[in-house]
This record gives C-alpha cells, sequence and structure tokens, in this order.
C-alpha cells in the first residue's frame, strides 16, 4: 500500500517536461552568470529545445523527411555548398545588396530628416506623403522596378533603399525635434551659422534616435532584400531558398531560413545592438550597466 501510495505520488511525463521548460531559462541564466558566459547561453539557450524538439520529430518521423529533413541532412546540404563555393556566393551578394541600400537610404534619410526636422513648415507639408508611401510594402513596388530596371541588382537595390528610407527620415525627424531648442538659440546668439548649429547640435543630439532609425529600418531591410530576392534576383540567399523549391530541396531551404536568421542575429546582438547602447550612454540618456 505504501509503495503504491508513493507511486501514485510520482510525477508523470507531462508534468516533468511541463517542469522542465519553465525552469530552463532561470537554469540557463544563472549557469551563465556563474562561468561569465551569460549574454552567449541566453542568446543560444531559447533555441536548444527547438533543435531537441526538432531532432526528436525527424527521429521518430513526425512528417515525411521530403517535408521536415533531420538536421545531419541540412549540415550535409552546408557542407556540399561549401565545397562547390554556391554557400559563400549566396551569403556574400546578400550581404553586400543589404549594405550598399542602407548607406544610400542612410545619406539619404537623414538628410531628409534634418531638412524636415528644421523647417517644421515643411515637415508638416510632407508628413502625409511622407506616411503614404510608407504604407506601400516593399512588394508592390517590384513590377515596377522590373519595368524600370529590369532584373538583377537595381531592382532589389530600390526595393532595399525604399524599405530602410522612411524609418530613417522619422527616426531623423524626430531626433532633431528633440533637440531642446533653446540649445539652438544659444549657438545662434553667440553668431553660430546655420550649418555649424546643424552638424554641431542637431545631428549630435539626433544621434540617439538614428542609430535606433537604422537598427530598425536595417530589420526592414533584411526581410525586403530576401523577398526581392526571390522574385527577381540571381544569386543570394532568398535565391537559394526559392530555386531550391523547385527540386524539393528541403534541407536547402532550411538552410537558407537559418542562415538568414543567424545572420540577422549576429548583426543585431554584435553590431546594432551595442552600437544604440553605447550611443544612448554617450549623451546620457540611460545608466551603463554594471
Amino acid at each position: 500500500m505504501a509503495r503504491a501510495a508513493g507511486s501514485s505520488e510520482q510525477p508523470n511525463g507531462a508534468q516533468v517536461i511541463r517542469g522542465a521548460l519553465r525552469t530552463w531559462p532561470l537554469l540557463l541564466v544563472r549557469l551563465g552568470r556563474r562561468v561569465g558566459i551569460a549574454p552567449a547561453l541566453t542568446t543560444v539557450g531559447p533555441f536548444l529545445p527547438l533543435l531537441g524538439l526538432w531532432v526528436w520529430a525527424t527521429h521518430v518521423e513526425v512528417w515525411p523527411p521530403i517535408f521536415l529533413p533531420p538536421p545531419s541532412k541540412v549540415l550535409a546540404s552546408l557542407w556540399d555548398l561549401l565545397r562547390k563555393g554556391i554557400y559563400p556566393l549566396h551569403v556574400g551578394d546578400s550581404l553586400s545588396r543589404l549594405v550598399a541600400g542602407a548607406l544610400i537610404s542612410l545619406v539619404l534619410g537623414v538628410a531628409v530628416g534634418v531638412v524636415l526636422g528644421v523647417n517644421r513648415l515643411a515637415g508638416r507639408f510632407f508628413y502625409p506623403l511622407l506616411s503614404f508611401f510608407q504604407s506601400v510594402a516593399e512588394i508592390g513596388w517590384l513590377p515596377l522596378a522590373v519595368i524600370w530596371f529590369g532584373f538583377g541588382f537595381r531592382t532589389i537595390l530600390f526595393v532595399i533603399g525604399y524599405t530602410i528610407f522612411f524609418p530613417m527620415v522619422f527616426s531623423t525627424l524626430v531626433g532633431v525635434r528633440t533637440v531642446p531648442p533653446n540649445l539652438v538659440r544659444s549657438a545662434l546668439t553667440l553668431g553660430a551659422r546655420r550649418h555649424h548649429v546643424i552638424f554641431e547640435i542637431l545631428l549630435p543630439g539626433a544621434f540617439p534616435s538614428i542609430v535606433t532609425g537604422i537598427r530598425v529600418g536595417m530589420g526592414y531591410g533584411w526581410r525586403a532584400l530576401i523577398a526581392a530576392e526571390m522574385l527577381v534576383g540571381e544569386t543570394g540567399l532568398g535565391f537559394m531558398i526559392f530555386d531550391a523549391r523547385k527540386f524539393h530541396l528541403t534541407e536547402r531551404i532550411i538552410l537558407g531560413m537559418l542562415t538568414i536568421g543567424l545572420l540577422w542575429l549576429l548583426t543585431d546582438r554584435l553590431i546594432l545592438k551595442p552600437l544604440e547602447a553605447e550611443t544612448i550612454e554617450r549623451w546620457g540618456l540611460t545608466a551603463k550597466a554594471r
């Protein structure tokens, strides 16, 4: 009887799984703090249960391998594309297009944002126009862009630039208008010229907002890049994914999806997020974490 009562109090499999899922993030944080690698563990940790679920689903064949290949086949596809030199080509082309489009949009967006931020009459006049075109999805421009520029680099560059341009304009405009007017009036009273005010007061004051706009715009631009490459590209990760569907190469499709997510995660965590944090701390808007 005692043994039966004791066995009835033992948790079942479902309870064990639920308990593990609840305590998993806390255990990762504690372990990371103890060994000094908390950021890496908290970044990688949430993906480990998904990886385990993927391995289990392919092992028991919840779906046929043609629909959901195991991780081993995805790694084999990666090795095959690396050996042939195809994978670096697609990754390099996608990154170069994103950087080119981002640089063009950064320059134009900041310039337009400063003009609209300084001239409030122009800002009120053009704001509805900017809002209208921002609401038109970049994919909606692809048919016209193909007619204007043809298939290839210029069309993809146009789509990326269009997508990143508007977040840059609005973030710069907001940043310029948050600069205290007393600073501008004081500089003008002391004899500063207009371009001195812009480059030495307004742009530095708006820089935290501009960096936030870069981070948001790059995320939008990355998705627009992949979509454009799927439809009009001849190389790139989007093209690689879309081309693989013709031959039912699901392992290559998943490889492309994982690469897209990993590249953006690395870009955001290693470049954009630290840049945003350091910029905000530099202007004293928040205290640096100790």
